[in-house]
């Protein structure tokens, strides 16, 4: 919870701003095109240490697709997190179980769905990209996969979620509660030296969900998706929702299409508002990147934020742009 610290009582604060390069002077287009030559990272929800780790290899001139598997790691690792990797809350049978996906800049892909006993499953993701002809591998083929390339086991349920978990059993209630634990995830973007954009999405899923279920984060197109000549799209918040309007595919078309990321988002929130009329009991939240470093967010309900690495600094960004209506 104490990355959660971010919420405020006062209000929002750190708007996600975009503008068509057309409506600009000269000079400012110039600037613009500056910054295009500094290595961009940003990540759902207040990752900072994932974004600098992502931005430190991005300065040494590092690759996109290294930056963001490296910086989601962070994450993966951090015990403290209970939604993404290791220490994840498990689900209602008490499996911690992993999703994870990677796209590249020449937009090749991998993804691992229902992983279990794997730190690292955005690593695991990788190398179905790169050492297989498949995109997806999904449970026991996934571990099996994950050994025979070098992962060791571990036991990923800490002594923390598993008392939680106990608790929950009491009462076996089950409501997502927005902005909070039991329904977050990382999504990262980075654009490198070169212009290059590679993304990834992380997760444990909801805290308690049923055995096998699957949300957005490891399918491509919901939790993640770019196009090296566009831009890319990632999501948080109520994975069902997210795959129900292929969320992040939808913001790089629209992004395609003229749009900036901050239009796109918002365009791709009200999708799923106006199909889902309960929206007001679940958060769904996008952050988009385009190719001159521009980034936007969207989000049904005030509290999201997002990590940002840039020249050198990282920063947190509370979005302002959201319905909450």
């Amino acid at each position: 919870m104490q990355r959660r610290k971010f919420i405020k009582n006062t209000g929002i604060a750190g708007a996600a701003l975009s503008a068509t390069p057309s409506l600009f002077s000269k000079p400012i287009i110039k600037e613009l095109n500056m910054i295009q030559k500094y290595p961009v990272a940003v990540a759902t929800w207040n990752f900072q240490n994932a974004t600098k780790m992502a931005g430190s290899i991005l300065e040494k001139g590092g690759s996109a697709l290294d930056a963001v598997e490296k910086g989601v790691m962070v994450e993966e690792a951090n015990l403290k997190n209970t939604t993404v990797g290791d220490g994840g809350a498990p689900d209602r049978d008490g499996n911690v179980t992993l999703d994870a996906c990677i796209m590249s800049p020449d937009g090749n892909a991998g993804s691992v769905v229902y992983l279990k006993e794997i730190q690292h499953p955005v690593s695991v993701a990788r190398k179905v990209m790169e050492e297989t002809p498949h995109v997806m591998l999904a449970g026991e083929g996934a571990l099996q996969f994950a050994i025979q390339q070098g992962f060791q086991k571990k036991n990923i349920l800490t002594k923390e979620s598993e008392k939680a978990w106990k608790e929950w059993l009491k009462h076996k209630e089950y409501k997502p509660i927005i902005n909070i634990e039991n329904h977050d995830t990382i999504g990262m973007l980075c654009m490198d030296k070169n212009g290059d954009i590679a993304g990834a999405c992380t997760t444990s899923g909801l805290s308690y969900k049923m055995n096998g279920r699957v949300g957005d984060s490891p399918i491509i197109g919901a939790g993640l998706f770019l196009d090296n000549e566009i831009g890319g799209a990632v999501g948080t918040g109520m994975g069902e929702a997210i795959m129900k309007s292929v969320g992040s595919f939808l913001i790089v078309e629209l992004m395609r299409q003229g749009k900036s990321p901050q239009e796109a988002c918002k365009e791709a929130v009200m999708r799923t508002v106006k199909h889902n009329p309960k929206y007001k009991d679940f958060q769904v939240a996008y952050v988009a990147m385009n190719k001159q470093g521009e980034i936007g967010s969207y989000c049904i309900h005030k509290g999201f934020s997002y990590a940002k690495f840039h020249m050198g600094e990282s920063t947190d960004n509370l979005s302002d742009s959201y319905l909450d209506s």
